[in-house]
């Protein structure tokens, strides 16, 4: 009679039962990193384009009409995404202060819903 080799059945749910608690462990980890990087990358992408806006109109002596009128004029090398709605055109665009009912841009806006992990609003950003 030879003998088998091989792994029985209590030794596989052995290890199936550490792995599945391992990636307990380490899932929500993952998750909430890749929010965090989401949320950088958005401070980023408005700190981007706000100093872009403040050195075109420096430059002009206006605002611009819209955020592509960066783009063309090469004070961007192209519209970020916004990472939250992984989208270009859902930036919300707010008017001069002094000119309310205007289409130029003084600053620039996620257009995404919710609240970042430090529990403040995106629209806020």
């Amino acid at each position: 009679m030879t003998k088998r080799r091989g792994f029985t059945l209590i030794e596989l749910l052995v290890v199936m039962a550490v792995i599945a608690t391992l990636l307990t462990i380490a899932l929500p980890r993952y998750f909430q990193h890749l929010d965090r990087a989401r949320e950088v990358t958005l401070k980023e992408s408005l700190a981007v384009m706000r100093e872009a806006i403040d050195k075109y109109q420096g430059d002009t002596g206006r605002y611009p009409e819209t955020l592509e009128e960066l783009v063309a004029k090469r004070y961007l090398r192209k519209l970020p995404v916004d990472p939250l709605t992984e989208a270009a055109d859902t930036w919300v665009l707010v008017p001069p202060p002094d000119e309310p009912g205007s289409r130029r841009v003084w600053d620039v806006k996620s257009g995404a819903e919710g609240l970042g992990l430090d529990g403040t609003d995106y629209a806020t950003w």
